[in-house]
């Protein structure tokens, strides 16, 4: 699935640096919407750093690379657990004497797990602290993963999907949670988006190993391997503080002291301390008003628009190539093992498409990169379901690559990056928590609806048509986009609530007294 990056920043957490407060607020993800406002539970965390002298900056740059490292692991689990599954199911298929529908539900299990897992990840969060709730996400992981490599049944496989995918939920919540709280603001930007390039990785790691054990039809291997990653994740925040803002948040100031000093330069220690608690303070009166403000009509327009952007990352097609390639592939005729062993391609090109998004969004801006990159998803499927009328053949095999290839570069370097940037910033700060939780719940119950039934389309119209009704959902989603998706380029949070407020009553005479 398109993955989540972090959450949105509060006016209080601005940078005043100005060319990176923007990159603040647009890379903070939905794990923002179980941490506004909700009860102050009395989790404690095991490790209280110690006040440490103001380390030189090579010294801050250290820990700083260790957070990344050993923080974006849970990125990696989240791509690595998705991805995976692509190579094993051919082998389970003749292992379980799989159908159609039992691979579906073996595949949306992780899925609808992921979809209760990002919501009680938030919360864990807050409760347990970011580092302890890191901890049981690795566990669940290192216990989920064994399990999955072990299963003797389709139902204890599906599960240990169901239980892997609490885990993936949480992870996709608490890890970029965790890094934009405690990254420096001048670079807070940079590591989040590092989560983003480690989620697409782990997939490319993931078809990597997939294509290196298909000789031997490994697939308990392939399934069972996360668990080394997952036991480094819980191995290396055994050695992490947690953040400075959850310190401040159970009124742990010296801390939260400690911390920083390991990040900034002594003398900016103060001022930051300050501003997170001018955050916290700003947080929680914005979440007393939510339900509120969900009365008013704007508000209402906009969370449907939100809500109808994260179905429109998930209708047009993408997780079906994520966690079917092999399975299409073979349908042209291709071996499984060569079908295996080509699905590389396809995440070789997500790590490329993301950083190359990355790197154009805020230039080019939301907007036109959803409306290019829908127009260029839509012209790749409507090529790759004639495709698949062509006689099978090696050549017509990789030509269904390359056009796979070619839809996956449109959709990860635009439609991918974008609907997650719009989530985190389009929302007023008095809803954007539940407003992102929201669309997030919704985006995950879409994937895992796809994802079983995609096996069933397969079997029942083609793949020529599944991609072509693929094809018309892009069309149709391209009109959404056009008609409704607002631009939020180089615009500040406080300022694009004005514009949107603004832009919805234009758009809806009958509310515009309202609010």
């Amino acid at each position: 699935m398109a993955a989540p990056t972090s959450r949105p920043a509060s006016p209080g957490e601005r940078n005043p640096d100005h060319g990176d407060s923007h990159d603040n607020d647009r890379n903070h993800s939905h794990s923002h919407d179980q941490e506004q406002g909700q009860g102050q539970g009395q989790g404690q965390t095991n490790v209280r750093p110690e006040t440490p002298t103001p380390p030189p900056p090579l010294t801050a740059k250290r820990f700083i690379i260790a957070i990344a490292a050993i923080a974006a692991l849970g990125g990696a689990l989240f791509g690595y657990d998705t991805g995976v599954v692509s190579g094993a199911l051919p082998f389970m298929e003749g292992h379980f004497g799989l159908t159609s529908l039992s691979e579906g539900v073996i595949t949306s299990a992780l899925l609808i797990g992921a979809a209760f897992g990002s919501l009680a990840g938030g919360r864990m969060a807050d409760t347990l602290g970011r580092r302890n709730s890191l901890l049981w996400a690795g566990a669940v992981f290192i216990g989920g993963a064994v399990a999955v490599a072990l299963a003797p049944t389709v139902p204890f496989m599906t599960v240990a999907r169901f239980v892997l995918g609490l885990a993936v939920g949480s992870a996709s919540v608490i890890t970029p949670l965790y890094l934009s709280e405690i990254a420096p603001s001048h670079i807070r930007g940079r590591l989040v988006s590092f989560n983003s390039l480690m989620i697409v990785s782990g997939q490319l790691l993931a078809y990597l190993i997939n294509a290196v054990l298909a000789h031997w039809e490994a697939w308990r291997w392939m399934l069972g391997l996360a668990a080394l990653p997952a036991v480094a994740l819980f191995l290396g925040v055994l050695f992490l503080p947690d953040t400075p803002r959850w310190y401040i948040s159970r009124g742990r100031q010296d801390e939260a002291a400690a911390v920083l000093r390991r990040t900034l330069v002594a003398d900016d220690v103060p001022d930051e301390l300050a501003r997170i608690q001018q955050a916290r303070h700003l947080e929680t009166d914005a979440q007393s008003g939510a339900w509120q403000e969900l009365q008013l009509p704007w508000v209402r327009r906009l969370l449907l628009i939100g809500i109808g952007l994260a179905i429109v990352q998930q209708i047009t097609g993408v997780n079906a190539v994520i966690y079917f390639a092999p399975k299409i592939l073979a349908t042209t005729g291709l071996g499984t093992n060569a079908a295996i062993t080509a699905t590389i391609a396809i995440g070789a090109i997500s790590v490329i498409a993301t950083a190359i998004g990355m790197s154009l969004i805020d230039r080019v801006g939301r907007r036109p990169m959803l409306l290019w990159g829908l127009s260029g998803m839509t012209v790749s499927l409507a090529l790759l379901g004639a495709a698949f009328h062509l006689p099978h053949s090696t050549g017509v095999s990789y030509l269904v690559l390359g056009l796979m290839v070619l839809y996956m570069g449109f959709m990860q370097a635009t439609l991918n990056t974008g609907v997650w940037l719009l989530l985190a910033e389009m929302f007023p700060l008095k809803v954007r928590g539940l407003a992102m939780g929201a669309a997030v719940f919704v985006m995950w119950l879409v994937n895992f609806g796809i994802a079983l039934v995609f096996p069933l389309l397969l079997d029942a119209v083609g793949a020529g048509v599944t991609f072509w009704l693929f094809g018309a959902m892009c069309v149709l989603s391209l009109v959404f986009c056009k008609r409704y998706a607002p631009e939020t380029k180089g615009l500040a949070l406080e300022d694009l609530e004005q514009e949107l407020r603004k832009t919805a009553n234009e758009s809806a005479p009958g509310t515009a007294t309202e609010g």
